[in-house]
């Protein structure tokens, strides 16, 4: 096994996953934290912007019952290990899940898949078709994934784009702690339910030294990402797929859920009402019953499946708040 090029970052309790083991390795010479649990056929979770495998610290256990399960820190998150030699376009992350996959000799795995990392996702299936691997990817659950129908944060990532939002994004962020509060809430559909620790197990994340340099050159190339998911897609139809959104997500609008389903055909829409950007977190037990329902299921992935909401309707798709 590779050594990495500088030590990893220590990983605090407040971000630890309960009945997980923490693990780590090195793939081309860049260190990665992921947690393992479990047994059985391989479960990949991938985080979303700004998260890391602390998103599914509700999740692991329920999983791990089916699965073995590993919940990754992509490099530069987390507390894997920063690298200023790569620009980490959504294509190397996705390109950096395949590397993990090889070095474990994962032939065949289901992933879950948030936000920014249903992206990588996305280009991952693109990836796995281009090389007629495509076999590689079981079922997919795609947790409300970027996709160039949310026009949510696309001015702000223009904005952070530019030299005077980058500085700022590097300088200034790290030290409004109080905005991290302010975003979870945002991210919730009932803020009353974020649970204690939350804010605090997320800013241990971005306080490692070079996060915020890392989120930067993410937002950089944020369009050119949006169009490498929207070439990638077709070669997902080939995939089972659940796509799982909150009614009230205000990071990624669930009206664009509907265009993704509808590119998707065979796949399932699953809307959890009065939900916000991170189910996982907000409602992990029904979030746990509704995936595993979907991945352990016989049933191909086009077959509409009791409470998945398969054929959800338009006007059952509510407007953004």
């Amino acid at each position: 096994m590779q050594i990495p090029s500088s030590p990893l970052p220590d990983v605090p309790e407040v971000a630890r996953i309960p009945g997980a083991e923490l693990r780590t390795i090195a793939l081309d010479g860049v260190g990665w934290r992921y947690w393992f649990a479990g047994s059985g056929p391989p479960l990949l979770l991938i985080h979303g912007f700004m998260g890391f495998s602390f998103s599914w610290r509700f999740n692991v256990a329920h999983l791990a019952q089916h699965f073995s399960v590993y919940a990754i820190d992509l490099p530069g998150c987390g507390f894997s290990q920063r690298s200023d030699l790569r620009q980490r376009t959504i294509g190397e992350d996705a390109e950096a899940v395949l590397a993990f996959m090889d070095h474990f000799g994962i032939e065949r795995t289901d992933i879950i898949a948030s936000s920014r990392g249903g992206g990588v996702t996305i280009v991952l299936a693109g990836l796995l078709a281009a090389s007629d691997q495509l076999h590689r990817m079981r079922r997919v659950v795609l947790v409300s994934p970027i996709n160039p129908w949310s026009k949510y944060g696309q001015l702000l990532t223009r904005i952070l784009a530019t030299a005077a939002g980058g500085w700022s994004a590097v300088h200034i962020l790290p030290r409004l702690h109080f905005l991290m509060t302010r975003y979870l809430k945002r991210l919730y559909g009932d803020p009353g339910r974020i649970s204690p620790g939350t804010v605090e197990g997320y800013r241990s994340g971005l306080e490692v030294p070079g996060s915020f340099q890392h989120l930067e050159r993410i937002v950089r190339s944020w369009a050119g990402d949006l169009k490498q998911i929207g070439e990638s897609l077709p070669a997902l139809i080939r995939v089972p797929a659940l796509l799982l959104w909150g009614s009230l997500d205000r990071a990624v609008y669930p009206e664009s859920a509907e265009e993704l389903h509808r590119r998707l055909p065979g796949s399932s829409l699953h809307i959890m009402d009065g939900v916000g950007h991170l189910p996982y977190e907000e409602v992990p037990g029904e979030f746990n019953r509704v995936v595993c329902d979907f991945l352990l299921s016989d049933a191909r992935a086009s077959t509409p499946q009791a409470g998945m909401g398969a054929e959800m309707e338009t006007d059952k798709i509510p407007a953004r708040p």
